[in-house]
């Protein structure tokens, strides 16, 4: 990896800004198996409000990870999924999820400790 490659308008910092927004990685997460609407996303994800959701989702839509789809049905429904550039996501957001259970309570002490 070059030397310069978390300065500005570098591919790293793109990837990194993906993944620092807290909703980012929940919600392709919560897309992994299978394409959603946005009230089941709400009720599996908890704690997003549906503007944040619509939100993200639109902020993930513009960047190439997810899919919006119209269902034909009676009335119609929106539906999302994931791109496969999307799904190339998966593996990074697992392997930090894996260090967050592992190191996760390692963080909460340091940080308790430092408001002592």
């Amino acid at each position: 990896m070059p030397t310069d490659a978390f300065l500005a308008d570098c591919r790293a910092r793109l990837a990194f800004d993906l993944l620092s927004n807290t909703w980012n990685a929940v919600v392709l997460w919560a897309l992994r198996d299978s394409p959603s609407r946005p009230v089941d996303l709400r009720e599996r994800i908890g704690g997003i409000s549906s503007k944040v959701l619509t939100e993200t989702l639109r902020r993930l839509q513009f960047n190439g990870l997810v899919d919006r789809q119209t269902v034909p049905d009676t009335p119609s429904r929106v539906e999302y999924q994931l791109t496969p550039l999307g799904r190339t996501l998966l593996a990074p957001i697992d392997a930090f999820g894996a260090w967050a259970f592992e190191y996760g309570d390692e963080v909460m002490a340091a940080q308790e400790a430092a408001c002592e």
